[in-house]
Protein backbone atom coordinates (compact mmCIF):
# COMPACT_ATOMS: atom_id res chain seq x y z
CA UNK A 1 0.00 0.00 0.00
CA UNK A 2 1.05 3.60 -0.44
CA UNK A 3 -0.34 7.02 0.36
CA UNK A 4 -1.48 9.11 -2.58
CA UNK A 5 -2.65 12.70 -3.01
CA UNK A 6 -4.32 14.52 -5.89
CA UNK A 7 -2.85 18.00 -6.21
CA UNK A 8 -3.95 20.86 -8.47
CA UNK A 9 -0.68 22.56 -9.45
CA UNK A 10 -0.37 26.14 -10.75
CA UNK A 11 -3.96 26.60 -9.60
CA UNK A 12 -5.98 29.57 -8.40
CA UNK A 13 -8.10 27.23 -6.27
CA UNK A 14 -9.37 23.66 -6.22
CA UNK A 15 -10.26 22.17 -9.62
CA UNK A 16 -8.12 24.57 -11.61
CA UNK A 17 -4.53 24.23 -12.74
CA UNK A 18 -3.17 20.78 -13.60
CA UNK A 19 -4.12 17.79 -11.46
CA UNK A 20 -1.43 15.28 -10.53
CA UNK A 21 -1.53 12.23 -8.30
CA UNK A 22 1.51 12.09 -6.02
CA UNK A 23 2.28 8.57 -4.77
CA UNK A 24 4.51 8.23 -1.69
CA UNK A 25 6.60 5.07 -1.84
CA UNK A 26 7.29 3.59 1.61
CA UNK A 27 10.95 3.33 2.55
CA UNK A 28 12.42 0.02 1.42
CA UNK A 29 9.73 -0.67 -1.16
CA UNK A 30 10.19 -1.15 -4.89
CA UNK A 31 7.56 -0.48 -7.52
CA UNK A 32 8.22 -2.09 -10.88
CA UNK A 33 8.07 0.11 -13.96
CA UNK A 34 5.11 -1.82 -15.34
CA UNK A 35 3.20 -1.34 -12.08
CA UNK A 36 3.90 2.41 -12.11
CA UNK A 37 2.54 2.51 -15.65
CA UNK A 38 -0.57 0.53 -14.71
CA UNK A 39 -1.25 2.88 -11.80
CA UNK A 40 -0.81 5.96 -14.01
CA UNK A 41 -3.11 4.46 -16.64
CA UNK A 42 -5.69 3.63 -13.98
CA UNK A 43 -5.57 7.15 -12.50
CA UNK A 44 -5.62 8.66 -16.01
CA UNK A 45 -4.41 12.14 -15.06
CA UNK A 46 -1.90 13.89 -17.29
CA UNK A 47 0.89 12.62 -15.02
CA UNK A 48 1.25 10.52 -11.90
CA UNK A 49 4.32 11.20 -9.75
CA UNK A 50 6.15 8.56 -7.71
CA UNK A 51 8.40 9.91 -4.98
CA UNK A 52 10.80 7.96 -2.78
CA UNK A 53 13.80 8.66 -0.56
CA UNK A 54 17.03 9.27 -2.44
CA UNK A 55 19.50 6.36 -2.05
CA UNK A 56 22.03 8.54 -0.20
CA UNK A 57 19.58 9.49 2.54
CA UNK A 58 20.12 8.09 6.03
CA UNK A 59 17.61 5.58 7.33
CA UNK A 60 17.02 7.99 10.21
CA UNK A 61 15.51 10.62 7.89
CA UNK A 62 11.79 10.77 7.20
CA UNK A 63 9.41 12.84 5.11
CA UNK A 64 9.62 15.65 7.65
CA UNK A 65 13.41 15.86 7.83
CA UNK A 66 14.77 14.64 4.50
CA UNK A 67 15.68 17.15 1.79
CA UNK A 68 16.61 14.74 -1.03
CA UNK A 69 14.21 12.49 -2.91
CA UNK A 70 13.94 10.45 -6.09
CA UNK A 71 11.09 11.37 -8.42
CA UNK A 72 9.58 9.79 -11.53
CA UNK A 73 6.56 10.74 -13.64
CA UNK A 74 4.27 8.59 -15.77
CA UNK A 75 1.59 9.72 -18.22
CA UNK A 76 -1.30 7.33 -18.95
CA UNK A 77 0.80 5.77 -21.73
CA UNK A 78 4.51 6.14 -20.84
CA UNK A 79 7.18 7.46 -18.50
CA UNK A 80 8.19 11.08 -19.18
CA UNK A 81 11.58 12.70 -18.63
CA UNK A 82 10.29 16.02 -17.34
CA UNK A 83 7.13 17.15 -15.56
CA UNK A 84 7.00 20.60 -14.03
CA UNK A 85 3.55 20.46 -12.48
CA UNK A 86 4.30 16.99 -11.08
CA UNK A 87 7.44 18.34 -9.40
CA UNK A 88 5.62 21.32 -7.92
CA UNK A 89 2.77 19.08 -6.72
CA UNK A 90 5.21 16.68 -5.05
CA UNK A 91 6.99 19.52 -3.24
CA UNK A 92 3.62 20.86 -2.07
CA UNK A 93 2.69 17.49 -0.55
CA UNK A 94 6.03 17.09 1.24
CA UNK A 95 5.85 20.57 2.73
CA UNK A 96 2.10 20.83 3.38
CA UNK A 97 1.14 17.31 4.44
CA UNK A 98 4.36 16.15 6.09
CA UNK A 99 5.46 19.58 7.35
CA UNK A 100 8.98 19.17 6.02
CA UNK A 101 11.43 21.41 7.89
CA UNK A 102 13.81 22.18 5.00
CA UNK A 103 13.87 25.43 3.04
CA UNK A 104 14.88 23.62 -0.15
CA UNK A 105 13.97 20.20 -1.53
CA UNK A 106 15.97 18.31 -4.16
CA UNK A 107 14.61 15.70 -6.55
CA UNK A 108 16.76 13.23 -8.49
CA UNK A 109 15.05 12.78 -11.87
CA UNK A 110 15.69 11.73 -15.47
CA UNK A 111 16.34 15.43 -16.17
CA UNK A 112 18.93 15.82 -13.43
CA UNK A 113 18.52 17.26 -9.95
CA UNK A 114 15.59 19.66 -9.65
CA UNK A 115 15.30 22.10 -6.76
CA UNK A 116 12.11 23.37 -5.13
CA UNK A 117 11.63 26.24 -2.70
CA UNK A 118 8.61 27.82 -1.06
CA UNK A 119 7.51 31.30 -0.01
CA UNK A 120 4.78 31.57 2.61
CA UNK A 121 2.72 34.64 3.45
CA UNK A 122 -0.50 35.31 5.32
CA UNK A 123 -2.50 35.07 2.10
CA UNK A 124 -0.89 32.14 0.28
CA UNK A 125 2.01 29.75 -0.07
CA UNK A 126 3.85 29.74 -3.38
CA UNK A 127 6.18 27.02 -4.63
CA UNK A 128 9.08 27.53 -7.03
CA UNK A 129 10.73 24.83 -9.11
CA UNK A 130 14.10 25.24 -10.84
CA UNK A 131 14.20 23.51 -14.26
CA UNK A 132 16.70 23.38 -17.14
CA UNK A 133 15.90 25.80 -19.96
CA UNK A 134 14.91 24.29 -23.29
CA UNK A 135 15.55 26.95 -25.92
CA UNK A 136 14.20 26.92 -29.46
CA UNK A 137 15.36 28.25 -32.82
CA UNK A 138 13.56 29.88 -35.75
CA UNK A 139 12.10 27.24 -38.07
CA UNK A 140 10.70 27.31 -41.59
CA UNK A 141 6.94 27.15 -41.13
CA UNK A 142 6.59 25.41 -44.49
CA UNK A 143 8.37 22.40 -42.96
CA UNK A 144 5.54 22.11 -40.43
CA UNK A 145 2.66 23.35 -42.58
CA UNK A 146 0.41 20.34 -42.02
CA UNK A 147 0.89 20.44 -38.25
CA UNK A 148 0.26 24.17 -38.08
CA UNK A 149 -2.93 23.96 -40.14
CA UNK A 150 -4.30 21.12 -37.99
CA UNK A 151 -3.55 22.99 -34.77
CA UNK A 152 -4.49 26.62 -35.51
CA UNK A 153 -6.48 26.19 -38.72
CA UNK A 154 -4.41 28.70 -40.66
CA UNK A 155 -0.87 29.49 -41.75
CA UNK A 156 -1.34 33.09 -40.57
CA UNK A 157 1.16 32.99 -37.72
CA UNK A 158 3.81 35.45 -36.62
CA UNK A 159 6.57 32.99 -35.73
CA UNK A 160 7.46 29.30 -35.84
CA UNK A 161 10.23 27.88 -33.69
CA UNK A 162 11.50 24.38 -32.96
CA UNK A 163 13.27 22.95 -29.92
CA UNK A 164 15.34 19.92 -30.87
CA UNK A 165 16.17 19.05 -27.25
CA UNK A 166 12.52 18.52 -26.32
CA UNK A 167 10.99 17.95 -29.80
CA UNK A 168 8.57 20.83 -29.26
CA UNK A 169 7.15 23.09 -31.95
CA UNK A 170 6.29 26.64 -30.87
CA UNK A 171 3.65 28.49 -32.88
CA UNK A 172 3.26 32.18 -32.10
CA UNK A 173 0.01 33.83 -33.18
CA UNK A 174 -0.08 37.40 -34.52
CA UNK A 175 -0.01 40.31 -32.08
CA UNK A 176 -3.54 41.45 -31.34
CA UNK A 177 -4.86 37.91 -30.97
CA UNK A 178 -6.84 38.02 -27.74
CA UNK A 179 -6.99 35.59 -24.86
CA UNK A 180 -10.59 34.84 -25.78
CA UNK A 181 -9.57 33.99 -29.34
CA UNK A 182 -6.84 31.65 -28.10
CA UNK A 183 -9.23 29.97 -25.66
CA UNK A 184 -11.80 29.62 -28.43
CA UNK A 185 -9.52 27.72 -30.78
CA UNK A 186 -11.13 24.31 -31.38
CA UNK A 187 -9.15 21.27 -30.33
CA UNK A 188 -7.09 19.80 -33.15
CA UNK A 189 -8.02 16.49 -34.72
CA UNK A 190 -5.58 14.43 -32.65
CA UNK A 191 -6.10 11.31 -34.75
CA UNK A 192 -4.90 13.21 -37.81
CA UNK A 193 -2.02 14.73 -35.85
CA UNK A 194 -0.80 11.29 -34.80
CA UNK A 195 -1.24 9.96 -38.34
CA UNK A 196 1.11 12.53 -39.90
CA UNK A 197 4.35 10.99 -41.12
CA UNK A 198 6.75 12.96 -39.01
CA UNK A 199 8.97 12.14 -36.03
CA UNK A 200 10.40 15.52 -35.07
CA UNK A 201 7.47 16.96 -33.10
CA UNK A 202 6.24 15.43 -29.84
CA UNK A 203 4.62 18.53 -28.34
CA UNK A 204 3.06 21.71 -29.75
CA UNK A 205 2.94 25.07 -27.99
CA UNK A 206 0.57 27.76 -29.24
CA UNK A 207 1.37 31.14 -27.72
CA UNK A 208 0.62 34.84 -28.10
CA UNK A 209 1.59 38.12 -26.47
CA UNK A 210 -0.92 39.22 -23.84
CA UNK A 211 -3.04 42.34 -24.24
CA UNK A 212 -3.84 42.25 -20.50
CA UNK A 213 -1.73 44.08 -17.92
CA UNK A 214 -1.92 41.04 -15.59
CA UNK A 215 0.01 38.77 -17.95
CA UNK A 216 2.90 38.93 -20.40
CA UNK A 217 1.89 35.97 -22.56
CA UNK A 218 -0.68 33.21 -22.98
CA UNK A 219 -0.32 29.65 -24.23
CA UNK A 220 -1.93 26.28 -24.90
CA UNK A 221 -0.12 22.95 -25.18
CA UNK A 222 -0.86 19.72 -27.04
CA UNK A 223 1.00 16.42 -26.58
CA UNK A 224 -1.02 13.48 -27.94
CA UNK A 225 2.29 11.65 -28.62
CA UNK A 226 2.65 11.34 -24.82
CA UNK A 227 -0.94 10.30 -24.20
CA UNK A 228 -2.04 13.82 -23.26
CA UNK A 229 -4.10 15.59 -25.92
CA UNK A 230 -4.24 19.02 -24.28
CA UNK A 231 -2.29 19.57 -21.08
CA UNK A 232 -3.97 21.97 -18.67
CA UNK A 233 -0.88 23.74 -17.28
CA UNK A 234 2.53 22.58 -18.43
CA UNK A 235 5.67 23.41 -16.48
CA UNK A 236 7.92 21.71 -19.05
CA UNK A 237 6.48 23.78 -21.93
CA UNK A 238 7.36 26.93 -20.01
CA UNK A 239 11.02 25.93 -20.05
CA UNK A 240 10.71 26.76 -23.75
CA UNK A 241 8.25 29.64 -23.44
CA UNK A 242 10.42 31.35 -20.82
CA UNK A 243 13.53 31.74 -22.99
CA UNK A 244 11.42 32.63 -26.05
CA UNK A 245 9.46 35.45 -24.46
CA UNK A 246 12.39 36.66 -22.36
CA UNK A 247 14.21 37.44 -25.59
CA UNK A 248 11.14 39.14 -27.07
CA UNK A 249 10.43 41.31 -24.04
CA UNK A 250 14.08 41.75 -23.03
CA UNK A 251 13.29 40.98 -19.40
CA UNK A 252 13.81 38.04 -17.06
CA UNK A 253 10.60 37.86 -15.00
CA UNK A 254 7.20 37.35 -16.64
CA UNK A 255 3.61 36.47 -15.78
CA UNK A 256 2.02 33.68 -17.81
CA UNK A 257 -1.43 32.17 -18.23
CA UNK A 258 -2.07 28.77 -19.81
CA UNK A 259 -5.48 28.94 -21.41
CA UNK A 260 -6.85 25.41 -21.17
CA UNK A 261 -10.34 24.63 -19.91
CA UNK A 262 -9.01 24.53 -16.31
CA UNK A 263 -6.35 27.20 -16.81
CA UNK A 264 -3.46 28.16 -14.59
CA UNK A 265 -1.09 30.98 -13.69
CA UNK A 266 2.69 30.94 -13.47
CA UNK A 267 5.48 33.36 -12.76
CA UNK A 268 8.35 32.58 -15.12
CA UNK A 269 11.85 33.81 -14.29
CA UNK A 270 14.91 33.25 -16.45
CA UNK A 271 18.37 32.54 -15.09
CA UNK A 272 20.38 33.01 -18.27
CA UNK A 273 23.76 32.54 -16.56
CA UNK A 274 22.91 28.98 -15.55
CA UNK A 275 20.41 28.33 -18.38
CA UNK A 276 17.62 27.62 -15.94
CA UNK A 277 13.94 28.57 -15.72
CA UNK A 278 12.25 29.18 -12.36
CA UNK A 279 8.51 28.56 -12.31
CA UNK A 280 6.38 29.77 -9.40
CA UNK A 281 2.78 28.93 -8.62
CA UNK A 282 0.37 27.74 -5.99
CA UNK A 283 -0.99 24.25 -5.31
CA UNK A 284 -4.18 22.84 -3.81
CA UNK A 285 -4.39 19.32 -2.39
CA UNK A 286 -7.89 18.05 -3.12
CA UNK A 287 -7.86 14.30 -2.43
CA UNK A 288 -6.04 12.03 0.02
CA UNK A 289 -6.18 8.26 -0.31
CA UNK A 290 -4.41 4.92 -0.19
CA UNK A 291 -3.45 2.77 -3.15
CA UNK A 292 -4.16 -0.83 -2.17
CA UNK A 293 -1.41 -2.24 -4.35
CA UNK A 294 1.04 -4.90 -3.10
CA UNK A 295 4.61 -3.57 -3.18
CA UNK A 296 7.83 -5.55 -3.31
CA UNK A 297 10.44 -5.06 -0.58
CA UNK A 298 14.11 -4.47 -1.28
Amino acid sequence: MMEAYVVDAFSSGPFSGNATMVCILPRGSVVRDDLCQKIASEINLSETAFVSFAPVISNHCDLKTSSHFSLRWFSPTCEVSMCGHGTLATAAVIWTVFENINKELYFNTMSGTLKATKTASVDETLFTIDLPASTCERANKDDFAELIKLVVGSSDISDCQYCSASNRLLICLPDGTTRTQLESLPLPNFTKLLALRQSKVKGIIVTVKSNDKDYDFYSRYYAPWWGNNEDHVTGAAHTTLGPYWSKVFQKESMKARQCSSRGGNLTVKMNWNEKRVLLTGSANITIKGTLLVPLALE
